[in-house]
């Protein structure tokens, strides 16, 4: 259970959830978006006006699938924003992070603007790649830099605990709770000559080729 974070917080921080808004307007898995957003709100003591919530994603446009981005700030207010969703890609080109994670940081528990360690890892990004895996400081695999991991083994996919330090991704929990993922300790060798994938709410489950 997330706890509440000590503050000073940063200076204009938020709390956000990237979701998909399918064509007719409902969000894809909202009830698990919904317990994130609130429980990443308590962590650092954010009202979340829920009547406003509920307004803003009525008012999404209807049509095609779109990227929609809920966002609350230190004053409770409430952003909704959204673009196209294109088509998804046949899959990522992934490689390692040169960044860590500290497996103890209670912010990578919560979906928020403190993540200077994956904008980091993206930055630096080799052209042609979509995706960066990091690790902690025991060298356990975590998580991408906006996706959660997966591991097929034995029918099932294999995802990092939380215990190894990474945000509680919303796919993940849903895949977790029906069976088809389960949580394992993994390291850079559990990838060799397996099927790995790379996933979201946003774009389900993404086949990913290390480079």
């Amino acid at each position: 259970m997330q706890g509440r974070i000590p503050g000073p917080y940063p200076e204009g921080l938020t709390v956000f959830e990237t979701m998909r808004a399918e064509a007719d307007g409902n969000i894809r898995l909202w009830p698990l978006h919904r317990a994130r957003l609130r429980r990443g709100c308590a962590a650092v003591g954010f009202r979340v006006d829920e009547g406003a919530l509920a307004r803003a994603l009525v008012a999404l446009p209807r049509g095609r699938p779109l990227r929609a981005r809920l966002a609350v700030d230190a004053a409770g207010a409430l952003a909704l924003t959204h673009a196209p969703l294109p088509p998804n890609p046949p899959f990522w080109r992934v490689v390692l992070a040169e960044e860590r994670l500290r497996s103890d940081d209670p912010w990578l528990r919560i979906k928020s603007s403190q993540r200077g360690v994956y904008d980091r890892a993206r930055a630096m990004l080799p052209p042609g790649e979509d995706e960066a895996l990091l690790l902690n400081e025991r060298g356990e695999l975590c998580e991408g830099t906006i996706t959660s991991l997966f591991v097929a083994a034995e029918g099932l996919l294999l995802t990092p605990p939380l215990s190894s330090g990474l945000l509680p991704g919303v796919l993940r929990e849903s895949l977790l709770a029906v069976g088809r993922a389960r949580e394992a300790v993994l390291s850079p060798a559990d990838l060799a000559g397996r099927e790995v994938f790379c996933g979201n709410a946003l774009r389900g489950l993404i086949p990913a080729q290390l480079g």
